[in-house]
């Protein structure tokens, strides 16, 4: 295949092409997981935790780009370098660890697709998961025209959550200055408003956005000079940016919409209880109620808008998983199937016997598995893009390492804070019979250790260095494609090779 030489690319032509990867990122910020937790911060904090969306948003920024980085400077993505530098006991461990990570940040997806077609259509929800399930493949289905295709039908995705809670917002009217002064004044005035903040920093970034970022941007075909690395990476950091800010934007509508509704003096019994424990379910009757039976279908067109793109990234992302850990040879039609069938089953066993408030206790559950599973995606993406073995003259700054990583175990311990303290509360509380408790109780501790001792093992690992001969950039007529002998098969050509001349 002929390679882009970036830099005899047309200005609006070369930045046209790396539009894409950040779109389909950036909806993992926008899942329907994250707009509950929006709509709860809302409407028991107002505007006061905006200020945790926007830093939360900016360290995901620069966390994506590290992860876009990993992809351009060395050719392989990060589940493909994690299979190369641990042992096979480390490398499947993690590999669990990724598919749990996809099926657990799919879970408040589908149930929340299907809670867009319980208000919209009047179906049961373990209905709405069938549909979600099916409706999803059919998106996928278009792939067979390309990726760029499927980047549009994401991107569009978006626009549509987005404008259709900001139609909400400008109808609630939220007062422009206090949410100004969310964003930018930090302050927790209560311990309630310390914890919530915590639980909306851990459902911002998600374990499969890191792999998925790092297999995406390789779908543009880069010559491998230093130059055109550096080029692509730049263009692949700014697409990123303008992604999550349209994805910052959207998390504040959402946030002023339920601050507005649930801060108004005038508020009913019923929304006052509503506002008391939102769930994706119950908002709806709180913006029906409080706005008008109008802003309850557009809520339900943006859940489902937003539970449809972020469950097809998240496929894409058990695709990537999948490919780079195992180099599993399947049928895409079949990888689809197969990823989706293990994500349904749990939502429609819930949506079966616990109904709509079974369903709800599953997106809690869900995130707390995530929340988990984080360090496992994060340490080893600061390790390799921190590593001159890995990333040569492209790696890390010494600046750049030091603020990533203190953000990212600050960002570790906030999760593991949230993990545990969630984790402690259910144990001591009256809920859960007493045997029960003390079970789960010595069950945590060798948890605990083996966390740890993971964790630290995968801190403190040297790296092996870059083989292969796609990944040199010390050559621009190296081959863009892989060798077929060193065990590292090139990602699907018919998900992700494009020439950018097509644009």
């Amino acid at each position: 295949m002929t390679l882009v030489q970036i830099q005899d690319t047309p200005q609006w032509k070369k930045t046209l092409g790396f539009i894409g990867p950040g779109f389909l990122v950036s909806v993992a910020y926008l899942d329907p997981g994250n707009l509950e937790t929006d709509l709860q911060a809302g409407a028991d904090h107002k505007y006061e935790l905006l200020w945790i969306v926007f830093a939360g948003l900016s360290f995901a920024l620069i966390v994506q780009s590290r992860s876009a980085n990993l992809g351009v400077a060395t050719g392989k993505h990060l589940a493909e370098h994690c299979k190369t530098d641990y042992p096979n006991p480390v490398k499947y461990c993690l590999w669990i660890l990724a598919e749990i990570a996809v099926i657990a940040a799919d879970i408040p997806q589908v149930i929340g697709t299907a809670f867009a077609f319980n208000i919209l259509l009047g179906v049961p929800i373990w209905s709405g998961v069938l549909l979600a399930g099916l409706n999803t493949l059919l998106v996928l289905g278009l792939q067979r025209y390309g990726i760029r295709k499927l980047e549009i039908t994401i991107g569009i995705l978006v626009l549509v959550v987005g404008g259709c809670f900001c139609s909400v917002m400008a109808y609630a009217k939220p007062n422009p200055k206090e949410i100004m002064k969310g964003m930018f004044i930090p302050e927790l005035r209560t311990s309630s408003a310390t914890r919530d903040a915590i639980a909306l920093l851990g459902a911002l970034i998600m374990p499969h956005n890191l792999f998925l970022h790092s297999a995406l941007v390789i779908s543009r075909k880069i010559s491998r000079t230093s130059d055109s690395i550096r080029s692509a990476s730049k263009y692949f950091l700014l697409e990123s940016g303008l992604a999550l800010f349209i994805a910052f934007l959207i998390n504040v509508a959402v946030v002023s919409v339920t601050g507005s509704v649930c801060s108004n003096p005038n508020i009913t019994l019923e929304n006052k209880n509503h506002c008391n424990n939102i769930t994706l379910d119950s908002a709806s009757f709180l913006l029906k109620n409080a706005l008008g039976k109008w802003s309850s279908k557009l809520y339900a067109v943006s859940l489902l808008a937003s539970g449809q793109s972020s469950t097809v990234t998240g496929t894409y992302a058990g695709q990537y998983i999948m490919q780079g850990f195992l180099d599993l040879k399947m049928e895409l039609w079949l990888r689809n199937l197969v990823t989706r069938c293990i994500v349904i089953l749990p939502s429609l066993m819930v949506g079966i016997i616990g109904g709509a408030s079974g369903a709800a206790r599953l997106i809690i559950i869900a995130s707390m598995i995530l929340s988990f599973e984080l360090p496992f995606a994060l340490v080893p993406l600061l390790k390799f893009t921190s590593s001159a073995a890995k990333m040569g003259e492209h790696k890390n700054s010494i600046m750049v390492n030091i603020v990533l990583w203190l953000l990212g175990f600050c960002s570790i311990a906030i999760n593991m804070y949230f993990l545990g303290s969630t984790v402690i509360g259910w144990i001591t509380s009256h809920q859960m019979p007493k045997a029960a408790a003390v079970g789960a109780g010595m069950l945590i501790i060798p948890v605990a250790i083996l966390y740890i001792a993971l964790l630290v093992y995968l801190t403190l690992k040297k790296e092996i260095p870059n083989i292969n001969p796609r990944d040199s950039i010390l050559s621009p007529g190296v081959s863009s494609e892989r060798e077929s002998n060193n065990g590292n098969q090139r990602i699907s050509t018919e998900i992700t090779e494009i020439q950018m001349e097509e644009i």
